[in-house]
């Protein structure tokens, strides 16, 4: 008998795991997903050409999370399949009660069910928790490989949060690329930086389609680097894994979903952001990743900041902006722009509560614990017309910018702006050099 399902999720993992698992499988009819974390994405169907007309010729309705209770009863459902990441422990359980209680089954699926296999070697690249600085380690691989003479083609861990059908899959390779597929912030913070500095990168809703066109890029490929999403799992089998862990967060590594899956999975683990952690937590977090991994090598990782005006910092009233998903769902109340102001000299943060307006000022009802800034928050249109307005009324004499982006790109800011930059600096041995000439050799790409 086909079983009812619904799909917990928040515009990523979900759709990966339906297309891998559910999608053509006639033993289960999936009637509804759910959203969270991403504000706005409630609403809309995953389209009948993704889903499979034969099995979905209405598509599927996407529901807010909150309705999951009333869904599972109306719709019969028999299980529900929790799919998305960077919750802690206690959500996951809270969630699996709520199933429960309404009388459904609560699972989790792995990776032996929904990780695709690349004709190429693959480099994945995943961490325990949003903001650890999986972005900057995927480029320090890419630049080693490049120096090698490889070609290598990223795809990044979806971000699909208009259009799904056009969204299908999406090769950026030029900062034009970002306008003519109609990028968030969010998206334009991980797929710029690959494309200024001359490399490919592909993201989407259908992984193994991507998949596809990434290992027959026409710019060539070798190398598939997987760039991983707040704290997820892969969705290609890696054959080489590095995670990425963080001493601001210590106990985090063991404590949020699925990040824990990353620092067991991984063949290597990178300790970032040591220039600015107490050894105290550096510790505890080489002591929970030797526990639960004790065959993985543990490579050590600064984030040293660099800072193109500091004179505009130095006793100044200024609004620091950092990167959104990194101060919401990842809990941090810090950023690279709050450290780069305090280290040189800034007279004082402003607080942006008293002067936000629309989406932003609900950004800070929802997340209450933000520390003194700003997250650049723009998943859609009125997020950033919002985020412009609040900048606007804001009273600073500068605003000192930490996103990974030209924010001023996108963005009109009518204050004097700083740039904060913050690259992955490698201490010691073992290094990724190292690490990355044995897989070179390993699967016979010298040049």
């Amino acid at each position: 008998m086909k079983k009812n399902v619904i799909i917990i999720g928040a515009a990523g993992r979900d759709f990966h795991n339906f297309n891998t698992y559910f999608r053509g499988n006639a033993n289960y009819n999936v009637v509804a997903f759910t959203a969270a974390q991403i504000p706005d994405i409630d609403g809309r169907k995953y389209p009948k050409e993704l889903a499979g007309e034969d099995l979905y010729p209405a598509g599927i309705p996407i529901h807010a999370e909150e309705d999951l209770p009333r869904l599972i009863k109306e719709l019969k459902v028999d299980d529900c399949v929790f799919s998305y990441s960077d919750v802690p422990y206690p959500r996951v359980m809270n969630l699996s009660a709520v199933v429960n209680a309404a009388g459904a089954n609560f699972l989790l699926l792995g990776p032996r069910d929904t990780m695709v296999s690349s004709t190429k070697p693959l480099i994945a690249v995943g961490a325990t928790r949003t903001g650890c600085g999986k972005s900057q380690t995927s480029r320090r691989i890419i630049e080693i490989l490049m120096e090698k003479g490889l070609k290598v083609v990223a795809v990044r861990h979806p971000m699909p949060y208009g259009d799904l059908n056009a969204q299908k899959v999406q090769r950026f390779a030029t900062v034009e690329d970002l306008k003519k597929h109609k990028c968030t912030i969010e998206e334009m913070e991980e797929y710029e930086p690959h494309v200024v500095c001359g490399n490919v990168i592909y993201a989407g809703v259908d992984y193994e389609a991507i998949l596809r066109e990434a290992e027959k890029d026409p710019s060539g490929c070798d190398v598939i680097l997987w760039d991983g999403g707040n704290n997820d799992f892969p969705f290609y089998k890696p054959d080489l894994m590095i995670g990425v862990a963080d001493p601001l967060r210590p106990g985090a590594e063991v404590s949020y979903y699925p990040g824990e899956v990353v620092a067991r999975m991984s063949d290597v683990i990178v300790i970032n952001k040591i220039d600015s952690a107490s050894l105290e937590n550096i510790n505890a977090v080489r002591a929970n990743l030797a526990k639960v991994n004790p065959g993985a090598i543990i490579v050590d990782g600064a984030s040293p900041l660099t800072v193109d005006k500091p004179e505009l910092i130095r006793g100044k009233k200024v609004l620091v902006v950092e990167d959104g998903p990194t101060l919401t769902h990842g809990e941090m109340k810090i950023g690279a722009g709050v450290v780069a102001a305090l280290k040189h000299g800034a007279g004082e943060l402003v607080d942006p509560r008293p002067y936000t307006v629309g989406k932003l000022s609900e950004t800070f009802r929802i997340y209450p614990n933000i520390g003194t800034l700003l997250p650049a928050m723009g998943y859609g249109e009125e997020q950033v017309r919002d985020l412009e307005k609040t900048i606007e009324n804001t009273p600073c004499d500068a605003v000192v910018i930490a996103t990974p982006i030209d924010l001023s790109r996108i963005v009109k800011i009518n204050k004097p702006t700083v740039k904060v930059g913050y690259d992955l600096q490698e201490i010691g041995t073992p290094n990724l050099t190292g690490i990355l000439d044995e897989f070179v050799k390993k699967y016979n790409l010298v040049k």
